[in-house]
């Protein structure tokens, strides 16, 4: 079931989701989306080019921003746009941390806009794998109080 556009404000938060990438997972994505780029799955190509080891695709970090947007907005199909910057690249091991909060609401077209983001720590510092995200997300009608639509003032 999709948010209510009642139950959400401006500010609020987009719960976090949490994930630690593996081998495994990157092998997975690189089958599936047909990118065997050797970044992601040669660690001496990776190292070769100055990173630790493989590392994860940007886009498989994305997928994991937007199954927690998916999972705020509560269907897949709510989601009308979705957008980020990638900032950081993404090793194996790593922890990945998606959240956001909400930045905007309109009443009259029944959408969110979040702010999003993807953190992760390296070394005891904290770095952005994606930067600046958004999305836009449309809401289900408010409830109906005493015949009144809250968010439109009509009957």
């Amino acid at each position: 079931m999709t948010r209510r556009f009642d139950e959400v404000s401006v500010g609020d938060p987009v719960p976090e989701l949490r994930r630690v990438v593996t081998a495994e997972d990157v092998t997975a994505y690189a089958d599936v989306g047909d990118d065997r780029n050797a970044l992601h799955l040669d660690d001496a190509v990776a190292r070769e080019r100055g990173f630790d080891g493989v590392i994860a695709h940007g886009m498989f970090t994305m997928g994991h921003l937007a199954t927690c947007v998916v999972e705020w907005a509560g269907d897949a199909a709510a989601i009308t746009a979705i957008s980020a910057q990638f900032r950081a690249p993404v090793s194996m091991g790593q922890e990945i941390v998606a959240g956001g909060r909400v930045r905007a609401l309109d009443a009259v077209a029944l959408t969110a806009t979040l702010e999003l983001w993807v953190t992760s720590e390296r070394q005891g510092s904290v770095e952005w794998p994606i930067k600046r995200g958004q999305a836009t997300v449309r809401l289900s009608s408010p409830a109906v109080a005493g015949g009144v639509d809250r968010a439109r003032g009509s009957r």
